[in-house]
C-alpha cells in the first residue's frame, strides 16, 4: 500500500482550482499591495506549489507581520490539544488576500462619526451602541383563524373529490 502520510494528503478538492478558472494566475494578484497589521485570509492555491500554506492553516485569517518580494510573514492562531497558538508562517501572494471581515466595522466607524457630529450640532444626545433586534410581533387571532378556515376548507374539499 502507498504512504499515505503526505503533508498534502486530504486535500484533492481543497487546493483544486474552481470550475474555469485553470491556468496560470491572474497578474490582478501580484499588483495587491500588502502591508504590515493587514488583515489577509489564506487559502492555497494549486496552481503555484512554492510558498503555500500548510493545509490546516486553509480558511484562516491572520494578521500580516513581515512583507518580502514574493511573500508575507503572518501570524495565524492554531489549535494545539489545548492550546491556542499564535504561529508565525511564511506564504507567497498568490496564496493570500485582503480579508474583508473588518470593512463592516470600519462602515460603522464612520456612520458613527456622522452621527456624532449631527448629534453635536442639534444638541441632543444619541446612541451609538449597536442594539438587539427586538422579537417579532404576534399576529392577531383573526389572521389565523382566516388561514386556518382556508385550509381547512381546502383539506375538505380534497377529501371530497379523492385529489389525494
Amino acid at each position: 500500500m502507498t504512504n499515505t502520510r503526505g503533508k498534502r494528503r486530504g486535500t484533492r478538492y481543497m487546493f483544486a482550482r474552481p470550475f474555469r478558472k485553470h491556468g496560470p494566475v491572474p497578474l490582478s494578484t501580484y499588483m495587491r499591495i500588502y502591508k504590515k497589521g493587514d488583515i489577509v485570509d489564506i487559502k492555497g492555491t494549486g496552481t503555484v506549489q512554492k510558498g503555500m500554506p500548510h493545509k490546516c492553516y486553509h480558511g484562516k485569517t491572520g494578521r500580516v507581520y513581515n512583507v518580502t518580494q514574493h511573500a508575507v510573514g503572518i501570524i495565524v492562531n492554531k489549535q494545539v490539544k489545548g492550546k491556542i497558538l499564535a504561529k508565525r508562517i511564511n506564504v507567497r501572494i498568490e496564496h493570500i488576500k485582503h480579508s474583508k471581515s473588518r470593512d463592516s466595522f470600519l462602515q460603522r466607524v464612520k456612520e458613527n462619526e456622522k452621527r456624532k457630529i449631527e448629534a453635536k450640532q442639534n444638541g441632543t444626545w444619541i446612541e451609538l451602541k449597536r442594539q438587539v433586534c427586538s422579537d417579532r410581533v404576534a399576529t392577531s387571532e383573526e389572521v389565523l383563524i382566516k388561514n386556518l378556515s382556508i385550509s381547512w376548507g381546502l383539506v375538505r374539499m380534497c377529501t371530497i373529490c379523492n385529489w389525494n
